[in-house]
């Protein structure tokens, strides 16, 4: 595992309904732009953050 994670968050009327973690860069714009063909009309917002803010 890195030190780098990837988290993809969900908005629906300025609210994060979901919130999903990936490992790369490449797995998480795959996953941000399928979920955005499916529902295109859902934020969705995607960072890379420091795996140690993601897991205790």
């Amino acid at each position: 595992m890195t030190s780098t994670v990837w988290k993809c968050e969900q908005y629906r009327a300025g609210q994060r309904t979901n919130r999903v973690v990936f490992d790369s860069e490449q797995q998480a714009s795959a996953f941000v732009a399928q979920m955005r063909q499916m529902e295109p009309d859902l934020i969705w917002r995607m960072e890379p953050v420091e795996a140690r803010m993601e897991w205790n």
